[in-house]
Protein backbone atom coordinates (compact mmCIF):
# COMPACT_ATOMS: atom_id res chain seq x y z
CA UNK A 1 0.00 0.00 0.00
CA UNK A 2 1.32 3.43 -1.17
CA UNK A 3 2.21 6.11 1.61
CA UNK A 4 0.12 8.74 -0.44
CA UNK A 5 -3.67 6.52 -1.29
CA UNK A 6 -6.08 7.78 -3.89
CA UNK A 7 -9.22 6.87 -2.77
CA UNK A 8 -12.10 6.55 -5.81
CA UNK A 9 -15.27 7.18 -4.53
CA UNK A 10 -18.67 5.12 -5.08
CA UNK A 11 -21.53 7.21 -3.44
CA UNK A 12 -24.66 4.97 -3.31
CA UNK A 13 -28.08 6.05 -3.05
CA UNK A 14 -30.75 4.20 -4.13
CA UNK A 15 -29.18 1.18 -5.09
CA UNK A 16 -27.00 3.34 -7.99
CA UNK A 17 -23.45 5.61 -7.98
CA UNK A 18 -24.53 9.02 -7.65
CA UNK A 19 -22.63 12.21 -6.85
CA UNK A 20 -24.38 15.05 -5.04
CA UNK A 21 -23.77 18.63 -5.45
CA UNK A 22 -22.33 19.98 -1.96
CA UNK A 23 -23.79 16.93 -0.24
CA UNK A 24 -27.50 18.34 -1.40
CA UNK A 25 -29.95 15.28 -1.87
CA UNK A 26 -31.96 17.91 -4.30
CA UNK A 27 -28.68 18.16 -7.14
CA UNK A 28 -28.12 14.64 -7.89
CA UNK A 29 -26.34 12.84 -10.39
CA UNK A 30 -26.54 9.74 -11.40
CA UNK A 31 -23.42 8.28 -12.77
CA UNK A 32 -24.31 4.21 -13.04
CA UNK A 33 -27.07 1.92 -12.14
CA UNK A 34 -24.04 -0.62 -11.14
CA UNK A 35 -21.87 0.34 -7.87
CA UNK A 36 -20.18 -2.99 -8.19
CA UNK A 37 -19.33 -2.48 -12.00
CA UNK A 38 -18.07 0.68 -10.71
CA UNK A 39 -15.82 -0.58 -8.36
CA UNK A 40 -14.76 -3.45 -10.22
CA UNK A 41 -13.39 -0.63 -13.02
CA UNK A 42 -11.26 1.24 -10.43
CA UNK A 43 -9.71 -2.25 -8.89
CA UNK A 44 -8.94 -2.63 -12.74
CA UNK A 45 -7.24 0.88 -13.20
CA UNK A 46 -5.18 0.18 -10.07
CA UNK A 47 -6.99 1.50 -7.20
CA UNK A 48 -5.80 0.30 -3.92
CA UNK A 49 -7.93 1.07 -1.60
CA UNK A 50 -11.98 1.88 -2.63
CA UNK A 51 -14.08 4.27 -0.78
CA UNK A 52 -17.84 3.48 -0.46
CA UNK A 53 -20.57 6.25 0.93
CA UNK A 54 -24.36 5.32 2.14
CA UNK A 55 -25.94 8.33 1.10
CA UNK A 56 -29.05 6.60 2.34
CA UNK A 57 -27.88 5.33 5.49
CA UNK A 58 -26.12 8.91 6.41
CA UNK A 59 -29.96 10.45 6.11
CA UNK A 60 -31.48 7.42 7.45
CA UNK A 61 -29.39 6.89 10.62
CA UNK A 62 -28.44 3.73 9.83
CA UNK A 63 -26.70 1.74 7.13
CA UNK A 64 -29.49 0.89 3.93
CA UNK A 65 -27.67 -0.21 1.10
CA UNK A 66 -25.62 -2.68 2.62
CA UNK A 67 -26.35 -5.82 0.26
CA UNK A 68 -24.96 -3.52 -2.35
CA UNK A 69 -21.44 -2.83 -0.09
CA UNK A 70 -21.46 -6.50 0.92
CA UNK A 71 -20.94 -7.27 -2.55
CA UNK A 72 -18.32 -5.02 -3.68
CA UNK A 73 -16.26 -6.07 -1.04
CA UNK A 74 -16.70 -9.65 -1.62
CA UNK A 75 -15.91 -8.98 -5.29
CA UNK A 76 -12.90 -6.83 -5.21
CA UNK A 77 -9.32 -8.11 -4.35
CA UNK A 78 -8.58 -4.26 -2.61
CA UNK A 79 -10.20 -3.30 0.94
CA UNK A 80 -12.97 -0.77 0.95
CA UNK A 81 -14.12 1.86 3.61
CA UNK A 82 -17.40 3.34 3.99
CA UNK A 83 -18.84 5.80 5.72
CA UNK A 84 -22.74 6.94 5.59
CA UNK A 85 -24.95 6.50 8.92
CA UNK A 86 -23.33 3.94 11.61
CA UNK A 87 -24.41 4.82 15.04
CA UNK A 88 -24.81 1.46 16.65
CA UNK A 89 -22.47 -1.60 17.85
CA UNK A 90 -24.29 -3.31 15.60
CA UNK A 91 -23.96 -1.60 12.80
CA UNK A 92 -20.35 -1.82 12.84
CA UNK A 93 -20.08 -5.21 13.32
CA UNK A 94 -22.22 -6.28 10.72
CA UNK A 95 -20.32 -4.36 7.93
CA UNK A 96 -16.79 -5.51 9.36
CA UNK A 97 -18.87 -9.20 9.20
CA UNK A 98 -19.76 -7.95 5.10
CA UNK A 99 -15.65 -7.77 4.47
CA UNK A 100 -15.61 -4.19 4.71
CA UNK A 101 -11.63 -3.23 5.79
CA UNK A 102 -12.59 0.35 7.23
CA UNK A 103 -15.56 2.27 8.52
CA UNK A 104 -16.13 5.92 8.91
CA UNK A 105 -17.80 7.10 11.96
CA UNK A 106 -19.29 10.64 11.09
CA UNK A 107 -22.29 12.03 13.06
CA UNK A 108 -21.90 9.80 16.03
CA UNK A 109 -18.44 11.12 16.53
CA UNK A 110 -19.95 14.47 17.80
CA UNK A 111 -23.48 13.13 19.07
CA UNK A 112 -22.48 9.75 20.36
CA UNK A 113 -19.28 10.16 22.27
CA UNK A 114 -19.64 6.96 24.50
CA UNK A 115 -20.34 5.36 21.13
CA UNK A 116 -17.25 6.53 19.17
CA UNK A 117 -14.91 5.82 21.97
CA UNK A 118 -16.27 2.48 22.45
CA UNK A 119 -15.42 1.46 18.86
CA UNK A 120 -12.34 3.02 18.69
CA UNK A 121 -11.33 0.96 21.77
CA UNK A 122 -12.26 -2.17 20.20
CA UNK A 123 -11.86 -1.67 16.59
CA UNK A 124 -8.54 0.58 16.26
CA UNK A 125 -7.19 1.49 12.78
CA UNK A 126 -10.58 -0.08 11.55
CA UNK A 127 -12.24 2.97 12.53
CA UNK A 128 -11.62 6.10 10.39
CA UNK A 129 -13.40 9.34 11.84
CA UNK A 130 -15.15 11.76 9.22
CA UNK A 131 -14.74 15.45 9.93
CA UNK A 132 -17.15 17.10 7.56
CA UNK A 133 -16.47 21.01 8.48
CA UNK A 134 -18.41 23.75 7.50
CA UNK A 135 -16.23 27.44 7.89
CA UNK A 136 -14.30 25.37 10.28
CA UNK A 137 -17.07 23.59 11.97
CA UNK A 138 -18.20 19.89 12.12
CA UNK A 139 -21.14 19.62 10.34
CA UNK A 140 -23.66 16.28 10.91
CA UNK A 141 -26.51 14.18 9.59
CA UNK A 142 -25.73 13.81 6.00
CA UNK A 143 -24.29 17.82 6.02
CA UNK A 144 -28.16 18.62 6.89
CA UNK A 145 -27.07 19.76 10.24
CA UNK A 146 -23.72 21.99 11.58
CA UNK A 147 -22.54 21.62 14.93
CA UNK A 148 -20.48 24.11 17.45
CA UNK A 149 -17.55 21.97 17.64
CA UNK A 150 -14.71 23.34 15.49
CA UNK A 151 -12.90 20.41 13.78
CA UNK A 152 -9.25 20.68 14.62
CA UNK A 153 -10.38 20.33 18.55
CA UNK A 154 -12.84 16.95 17.53
CA UNK A 155 -9.79 15.51 15.71
CA UNK A 156 -7.51 16.55 18.92
CA UNK A 157 -10.02 14.99 21.36
CA UNK A 158 -10.32 11.71 18.93
CA UNK A 159 -6.76 11.16 18.55
CA UNK A 160 -6.22 11.25 22.50
CA UNK A 161 -9.10 8.38 22.27
CA UNK A 162 -7.10 6.05 19.93
CA UNK A 163 -7.95 7.49 15.89
CA UNK A 164 -5.54 7.55 13.92
CA UNK A 165 -6.73 7.87 10.70
CA UNK A 166 -9.07 11.20 9.82
CA UNK A 167 -11.30 12.12 6.65
CA UNK A 168 -11.77 15.81 6.26
CA UNK A 169 -14.08 17.13 4.16
CA UNK A 170 -14.77 20.50 3.52
CA UNK A 171 -18.46 21.12 2.41
CA UNK A 172 -17.63 24.13 0.92
CA UNK A 173 -14.96 22.36 -2.05
CA UNK A 174 -17.22 18.88 -2.02
CA UNK A 175 -18.16 18.83 -5.80
CA UNK A 176 -17.58 22.10 -6.68
CA UNK A 177 -14.50 21.05 -8.73
CA UNK A 178 -12.70 24.50 -7.50
CA UNK A 179 -9.71 22.29 -5.84
CA UNK A 180 -9.15 20.87 -1.84
CA UNK A 181 -8.46 22.95 0.96
CA UNK A 182 -4.88 22.04 1.40
CA UNK A 183 -4.36 24.62 4.28
CA UNK A 184 -7.13 23.70 5.90
CA UNK A 185 -6.42 19.99 5.65
CA UNK A 186 -2.54 20.25 6.43
CA UNK A 187 -3.88 21.56 9.36
CA UNK A 188 -5.51 19.03 10.91
CA UNK A 189 -2.84 16.54 10.13
CA UNK A 190 -0.91 18.78 12.29
CA UNK A 191 -3.19 19.58 14.95
CA UNK A 192 -4.12 15.86 15.93
CA UNK A 193 -0.91 14.70 15.00
CA UNK A 194 -2.79 11.73 12.66
CA UNK A 195 -2.79 10.42 9.20
CA UNK A 196 -6.02 12.63 7.31
CA UNK A 197 -7.04 11.98 4.25
CA UNK A 198 -8.48 15.04 2.04
CA UNK A 199 -12.37 14.62 0.82
CA UNK A 200 -13.68 17.27 -1.26
CA UNK A 201 -13.06 19.35 -4.12
CA UNK A 202 -10.10 16.93 -5.56
CA UNK A 203 -10.61 18.52 -9.55
CA UNK A 204 -7.21 18.09 -11.10
CA UNK A 205 -4.01 15.46 -10.77
CA UNK A 206 -1.54 18.91 -9.77
CA UNK A 207 -4.48 18.79 -6.91
CA UNK A 208 -3.38 15.43 -6.15
CA UNK A 209 0.20 16.31 -6.44
CA UNK A 210 -0.36 19.59 -4.36
CA UNK A 211 -1.46 17.64 -1.51
CA UNK A 212 1.21 14.27 -2.08
CA UNK A 213 4.01 17.06 -1.26
CA UNK A 214 2.34 16.78 2.19
CA UNK A 215 2.22 13.31 3.07
CA UNK A 216 5.16 13.60 5.52
CA UNK A 217 3.64 15.67 7.30
CA UNK A 218 0.39 13.43 7.57
CA UNK A 219 -1.88 14.05 4.52
CA UNK A 220 -2.29 10.32 3.79
CA UNK A 221 -4.60 10.02 0.52
CA UNK A 222 -7.20 11.86 -1.33
CA UNK A 223 -10.72 10.63 -2.35
CA UNK A 224 -12.27 11.69 -5.79
CA UNK A 225 -15.08 11.53 -6.60
CA UNK A 226 -16.51 13.84 -9.60
CA UNK A 227 -13.65 14.58 -10.81
CA UNK A 228 -12.87 10.26 -12.34
CA UNK A 229 -16.08 10.32 -13.24
CA UNK A 230 -15.91 13.68 -15.50
CA UNK A 231 -12.82 12.26 -16.59
CA UNK A 232 -10.81 15.09 -15.31
CA UNK A 233 -8.60 12.80 -13.34
CA UNK A 234 -7.77 9.57 -14.99
CA UNK A 235 -7.11 6.92 -12.50
CA UNK A 236 -4.15 5.08 -14.28
CA UNK A 237 -2.70 8.10 -15.25
CA UNK A 238 -2.49 10.33 -11.63
CA UNK A 239 -1.11 6.75 -9.82
CA UNK A 240 1.54 6.63 -12.16
CA UNK A 241 2.03 10.47 -11.99
CA UNK A 242 2.25 9.78 -8.49
CA UNK A 243 4.71 6.69 -8.67
CA UNK A 244 2.53 4.60 -7.39
CA UNK A 245 2.23 2.46 -11.30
Amino acid sequence: MSSFIVYPAIDIRDGKCVRLLQGDYNQETIFSDSPLKVAQSWEAQGGEFIHLVDLDGAKAGHPVNDAIIGAIASSVNVPVQVGGGLRTLADVEKLLGLGVSRLIIGTAAINDREFTEAVLGKYGDKIAIGIDARNGFVATHGWLETSEVRAEDLAKELAAKGAETFIYTDISRDGMMQGPNVEGILSMAVASGKTVIASGGVTSLDDLLRLNVHSSSGIGGAIVGKALYTGNIDLGGALKALGQK
